[in-house]
């Protein structure tokens, strides 16, 4: 086999508290992401030399900018292989999103190299190539929701029974025209300490509150620290959640940095009139789709 097609599932963080800033400049964070069942797919084939990428999305860099590029080199210098692979990313998922587009991108062909080379990476060590390409991309070598610690890289399946009560359950995602940078994001916060961050101690309580108690629903847990920097500079989203919350009854947050925000949502509601009430506050190039959690 010289080819193959991965699914890249978007991913929305349920939970995300950021406990401070790290002597490396990245931060800690303590976050339960969950994986969806829509996302892009990355196209990967071998070939003898080198790495190339192409997609007809017009954000999405084709040079060594692009992170599946990075994990591509990553893999060859940790596993010792001398070829090469051209990549397609089938794109869906919005740049600027929250939603762990690029990273996802970047495991997916981490994944399918793995695979189509004979797996020389046992799972630790496919890991830790994932985490030196971004502190997202480990989570998407999970096919299930993860906790994340550290800055990201350090994951552990969600318990079976917590898992039980989210899997499968319907999400809509929407987001406005304009992205939110990621280290924007995290300038504001720095900008702001201590007052954005969230204790440690404060962050893993709610987060094993909720999984040890079933009668907790998930409402109980939603919680992402980048929603309050997001909030005072882009206004636009808070609006969008009170509209929603007032005329659907449901609650949606923020997921990651954004600018992407997400519902979960009963099996009842139209989702075209939610589309539609997006878009109306929003304005028409409002991004919408509905999905699963994987």
């Amino acid at each position: 086999m010289s080819a193959l097609n991965v699914p890249a599932p978007a991913k929305i963080n349920l939970f995300l508290a950021i406990t401070g800033r790290r002597t490396d400049s990245f931060h800690d964070l303590v976050s339960l992401a969950a994986p969806l069942l829509w996302g892009d797919v990355v196209e990967v084939s071998l070939r003898e030399t080198g790495f190339t990428l192409e997609c007809e999305h017009p954000d999405v860099p084709a040079g060594e900018a692009n992170l599946v590029i990075k994990a591509a080199q990553a893999f060859a210098a940790a596993s010792g292989w001398g070829g090469g692979a051209h990549f397609v990313i089938r794109k869906k998922i919005p740049a600027g999103s929250g939603l762990g587009g690029a990273s996802s991108d970047a495991t997916a062909a981490l994944k399918a190299l793995n695979s189509l080379t004979g797996e020389p990476l046992d799972g630790a060590a496919l890991a830790r190539v994932a985490a030196s390409v971004g502190s997202d991309c480990v989570l998407f070598l999970s096919p299930i929701p993860v906790v994340m610690r550290g800055r990201g890289e350090r994951t552990e399946p969600l318990a079976k029974e917590a898992y039980s009560r989210i899997r499968g359950m319907r999400v809509m995602i929407f987001k406005p025209q304009f992205p939110i940078p990621t280290p924007w994001s995290y300038a504001r916060l720095v900008a702001d300490a201590p007052r954005g961050y969230v204790t440690p101690g404060r962050a893993e309580a709610r987060l094993s509150g909720w999984i040890d108690t079933p009668g907790l629903s998930t409402e109980e847990l939603l919680f992402n620290s980048m929603e309050k920097p997001a909030f005072t500079k882009y206004p636009a989203i808070p609006v969008l959640i009170d509209y929603l919350r007032n005329r659907f009854g449901i609650s949606a947050r923020m997921s990651g940095s954004g600018s992407a925000c997400y519902a979960l949502v009963n099996e009842d509601l139209s989702a075209s009139q939610v589309e539609a009430a997006v878009r109306e506050t929003w304005g028409p190039s409002a991004f919408f789709v509905e999905s699963r959690i994987a």
